[in-house]
């Protein structure tokens, strides 16, 4: 009974709003390892790929980026870690 009621006194939850897509937002069809000032925005401070949660990128665009920082990170345009 208790339960029931501690049930009934709480408010409905409302899922988070999902953040806009940058990607579409800018206009950009394709993502590739040459634009270097994007590709950081999707990199932590740390130096790591930000979750699709994170940015707002679905997920063939998550692939899309993924895929292009790491391989700005084999050119040596993007760095693996930062640190400090």
């Amino acid at each position: 009974m208790k339960r029931e009621e501690d049930l009934a006194e709480r408010p409905p939850r409302v899922a988070p709003r999902r953040k806009k897509n940058p990607l579409h937002a800018a206009g950009v069809k394709e993502v590739t390892w040459k634009d270097v000032t994007l590709l950081k925005y999707f990199v932590s401070e740390r130096g790591r790929i930000l979750p699709a949660r994170m940015t707002g990128l679905d997920a063939k665009q998550q692939r899309m980026v993924a895929k292009a920082v790491k391989q700005a990170r084999q050119l040596g345009l993007l760095p693996y870690l930062r640190l400090g």
